[in-house]
């Protein structure tokens, strides 16, 4: 079995490395691996963390908060373009075993693999998995709720029925946390999008993957533990996701189609903005905003990566 590179793009992660860290024997056991860290300009001691605690691995400044793409994109440079790549969040922790279940899923037409995740302390699994975006999901998810329209596949992205988390199952897209990528995967879909600073840039990868035909599947088996997976996001965070969710509709459907999408998501948005709910009303705000959808983070943004 080739090497497998473990890739983490770090940005002010000196907190939760150390428990990274210590969980990535277990997590990686039966696989011979090595660590790739992009750190983003951290204004912590991160740094300092990953060379006392993991001296053998190599750590890629970029200079600057680039973003998570570009992130993934730096430590992808120092990586044999032959390895399989598991890209993580510096707060995930792997259960034992987990990556070489997710490695053991590839396979021909299987790209990317996915494991079960898990908050800290719950022992209920994250819904992770995600279809794509369409007008009608939007809708539904904007009058009755992701999680109620989930049960429908037609009318939300979130995967919600308990069955799909309990057997190897393929999904348009799925939480980036934690994610096992081939090397002929990676060959044929590229780079990341760096234009997603942070948000979406993971659905696009997946979404770019399977129309290459290389598809996005859980492996039940495969567990691990998010501590920022049920995590509040600020006004300006969910913002970003929001408009860059428009964005990435706009780049796969046509003007008409992408209007209506942006209606629908403002419809979600302004019904819960209605409700109070302050990060809705910052995102409903946004969407009605002119030339919000063109503009991007420049490369200094402050945004948490």
């Amino acid at each position: 079995m080739s090497p497998v590179a473990v890739i983490a793009v770090t940005w002010n992660s000196a907190s939760v490395l150390p428990g990274f860290l210590a969980a990535l024997p277990d997590g990686m056991a039966g696989l011979d691996w090595r660590l790739v860290v992009a750190d983003n300009e951290s204004a912590d001691d991160t740094v300092e963390v990953l060379r006392a605690l993991a001296p053998d691995a190599t750590v890629v400044r970029t200079g600057r908060n680039a973003g998570y793409a570009a992130g993934v994109n730096a430590a992808l440079t120092a990586v044999d373009p032959h390895d399989t790549v598991l890209i993580c969040n510096p707060d995930i922790r792997m259960r034992q075993g987990c990556a070489k279940r997710l490695v053991d899923r590839l396979g021909e037409d299987v790209g990317i693999a996915v494991p079960l995740l898990y908050d800290e302390g719950r022992n209920v699994p994250h819904f992770s998995l995600r279809r794509e975006s369409t007008v009608l999901r939007a809708l539904g998810e904007a009058t009755i709720g992701n999680r109620r329209a989930g049960r429908f596949p037609r009318l939300s992205e979130l995967v919600t029925d308990p069955a799909a988390y309990e057997r190897p199952t393929r999904a348009d897209w799925a939480t980036g946390a934690l994610m096992a990528i081939s090397a002929n995967c990676r060959a044929a879909t590229g780079p990341w999008d760096e234009s997603f600073f942070l948000y979406s840039e993971e659905t696009e990868y997946c979404l770019r993957a399977r129309d290459l035909g290389y598809a996005t599947q859980l492996e039940p088996s495969a567990e691990a533990v998010h501590l920022g997976g049920d995590s509040q996001m600020s006004p300006h965070l969910w913002t970003l996701l929001t408009l860059n969710r428009v964005r990435l509709y706009g780049r796969r459907h046509g003007r008409v189609a992408t209007l209506c999408f942006r209606g629908a998501v403002f419809l979600r948005e302004a019904s819960r903005a209605a409700l109070g709910r302050k990060v809705s009303r910052a995102a409903a705000t946004a969407l009605l905003t002119p030339g919000a959808l063109r503009a991007t983070p420049g490369p200094h943004s402050n945004q948490e990566v």
